[in-house]
């Protein structure tokens, strides 16, 4: 039968509502917002957020300090009709930066007065480009190489809206790399939870045996999960290593791989170090967790089982894994979700290389590396909708039951 929550009981749980949405609902909510605009920081016309058209002042005002530098410095090599026109010009630059002086930051401008700004500078570059043009041969101090460089730059001063809406996630659509990044990650997390779980299962009987010296047991298995993830991804990549690995030679003499350079520099081999690695790490997490659901099973089962006849392979099938399922499950369900958002393991021991590019490592790269937070946002939510997906078919579906409502 389900409670309801008083008053007095939600004002207890608020602090934990306010860090969810800190921590958890503003980080999707931001993703969400920044994958409907193309926002790369590393290009001045989509910086930022733009809905409609903008305006770099501070940029544009800069700029126009600078041609009027250019140009004096010129200007007295030129005849009396060229430095007159070039004076005029001079004067009209002044009185367009004036205009927008006192602007000290990016703002949003309208149609027309983009129009009439495109307008003006267009006519001062044609006027500056003429007189240049006239005096081909003269040796000037800066030259219309320089001053055109100022004014392309003065071009991106005007800014227009990046907003996409949903164009990217039709371009993800089409990204194979993408793709491949979701094959790469789906091998992993498939393959490492389906042997963490044999031998997570294996090590749980172990250590819920009554034996001298269980504790010690229990204490040494559980060593690998207490070891940080980038230490340990850091220890095996020296065991990988091609030229003094010992898990590299010891493969190669057993003819698993042609030479022990192969274990990191080839995508079966990167994969498949990847995935003993994480397998060594969190073994001892799953059997943890399978541990916790083997305690609660009445041991009278087993009695009753044993004078029945039945065997440890029919016991195993018939009373354990049954009454252990719930505990299977929600074991399975952590698991997955934590190997299909890896990261550090990943990142230390191959950095995405051979073939071992998760979604993770591929957001990473788009939003830190190439600084393109538009697009890597996109893939973060898509990567949020999968986590969301298998958590639904373990709990719905499965019918893992990670809290119970008595």
């Amino acid at each position: 039968m389900r409670k309801t929550i008083t008053a007095k009981q939600a004002a207890f749980l608020l602090p934990l509502f306010l860090l969810l949405a800190v921590f958890a609902l503003y980080p999707i909510v931001s993703s969400a917002i920044y994958s409907l605009f193309d926002y790369r920081t590393n290009d001045q016309q989509v910086a930022g957020l733009y809905t409609s058209g903008n305006f770099n002042a501070p940029l544009f005002t800069e700029d126009c300090g600078y041609i009027n530098w250019f140009l004096e410095d010129d200007i007295t090599l030129l005849s009396e009709a060229d430095q007159e026109e070039l004076r005029a010009v001079m004067e009209q630059v002044d009185t367009l930066s004036a205009q927008y002086a006192e602007l000290t930051d990016v703002t949003k401008i309208s149609k027309a007065e983009a129009t009439q700004i495109t307008s003006d500078v267009e006519q001062i570059r044609t006027i500056i480009q003429a007189v240049y043009a006239r005096n081909a041969d003269v040796s000037f101090y800066n030259g219309w190489d320089k001053l055109n460089t100022i004014f392309t730059e003065m071009d991106s001063c005007l800014i227009n809206s990046n907003f996409t809406g949903l164009a990217a996630y039709g371009k993800l659509l089409s990204d194979t790399r993408f793709f491949r990044s979701l094959r790469s990650t789906a091998i992993f997390t498939v393959i490492s939870v389906s042997l963490e779980l044999v031998f997570g299962m294996a090590l749980a009987l172990i250590m819920n045996q009554a034996i001298k010296g269980i504790g010690g047991i229990r204490t040494t298995a559980l060593i690998p999960w207490a070891i940080p993830t980038a230490v340990s991804a850091l220890m095996w990549s020296y065991m990988y290593d091609g030229s003094s690995g010992v898990v590299a030679k010891i493969f190669t003499d057993i003819g698993l791989i042609a030479s022990p350079e192969l274990m990191l520099l080839s995508a079966s081999g990167a994969m498949t170090a990847a995935i003993l690695a994480d397998v060594w790490k969190t073994t001892p997490y799953m059997a943890l967790l399978l541990l916790a659901g083997l305690q609660i099973i009445d041991k009278v089962l087993y009695e009753s089982a044993k004078i029945d006849g039945a065997g440890p392979v029919k016991t195993f099938f018939r009373i354990t894994l049954p009454l252990l399922k719930p505990s299977l499950l929600v074991a399975l369900l952590f698991r997955t979700l934590d190997a299909f958002r890896v990261y550090d393991l990943i990142a230390v021991l191959t950095g995405g290389a051979q073939g071992t590019e998760t979604l993770s490592i591929y957001a990473y790269k788009l939003m830190i590396a190439q600084n393109n937070y538009g697009y890597g946002a996109v893939v973060v939510l898509t990567m949020a909708l999968c986590v969301g997906i298998i958590a639904f078919v373990f709990v719905k579906v499965l019918g893992a039951e990670i809290v119970k409502d008595d």
